[in-house]
């Protein structure tokens, strides 16, 4: 069976390994992951051929990798863990695009780009978020656009996030977490959760409703991974 419970091989083995610290894995631990969702072996295989040629995963010696590309985005989920912010002044960073023609895939990639720094977009070509994290600005971002510091007159934040529906995710998440049984289910919830860190804006406190429930989730994350990295671990020893 190629797929259950909507996960693909590709996916069993993408979250597989950015969950690992390294990230890397040999191909039989991947393959018994494989089976927790009734995915054959030779799925998994192919899955992993594929991402190799693909530029997903690095092989040596019977063992997966993820590339450089996928690493960045295991940093950033790992910063989504556990944030550290600087203090907020009050000031917003702002992008405006300012490349009169771009390519669709390059437009593309700058969007991609623009939400893994956790900008939203206010109106087409016009990103904004508070400026309290710290990071390096890609050069093919602001090849495109031009940065500016300012501080807007109100509050835009509920024209820019859906922090209630955020919220909602979290609360449905943190109760998942507590009911999840078993190797297979465990797998699909951390999963879960980590995509859902990657998507908090990582707000200022200011800005935030109050019970905001993002360092609860990830206090609890924090606790069941533990655990379950045990449990995995064993399972793939025996």
């Amino acid at each position: 069976m190629e797929e259950r419970n909507g996960l693909s091989a590709r996916s069993a083995v993408l979250s597989a390994l950015l969950g690992s610290h390294p990230p890397e894995l040999a191909a039989r631990h991947l393959v018994r992951i494989g089976a927790l969702f009734g995915i054959a072996e030779g799925t998994v295989r192919v899955a992993l051929s594929r991402m190799v040629a693909a530029g997903d995963l690095v092989q040596h010696d019977g063992r997966y990798r993820l590339s450089e590309r996928l690493v960045e985005r295991q940093a950033r989920q790992d910063e989504s863990r556990d944030p550290h912010p600087k203090p907020w002044d009050g000031t917003w960073e702002i992008a405006v695009v300012t490349a009169e023609r771009r390519a669709p895939a390059d437009r593309a990639a700058f969007r991609h780009t623009m939400r893994a720094l956790r900008l939203a977009e206010l109106r087409e070509g016009t990103w904004m978020r508070p400026a309290n994290l710290l990071r390096t600005w890609p050069e093919t971002m602001t090849a495109q656009c031009t940065l500016i510091d300012g501080r807007p007159h109100g509050d835009p934040t509920p024209l820019l996030w859906d922090l209630d529906g955020w919220a909602a995710e979290a609360h449905r998440l943190r109760r998942a977490l507590d009911r999840a049984d078993g190797l297979a289910e465990g797998f699909l919830v951390s999963a879960a959760v980590l995509r859902h860190l990657l998507a908090d804006p990582l707000l200022p406190g200011e800005l935030l409703p109050d019970g905001w429930p993002g360092g609860g989730l990830r206090a609890r994350y924090d606790d069941f991974d533990r655990r379950y990295r045990e449990l995995l671990n064993r399972h793939l020893r025996d």
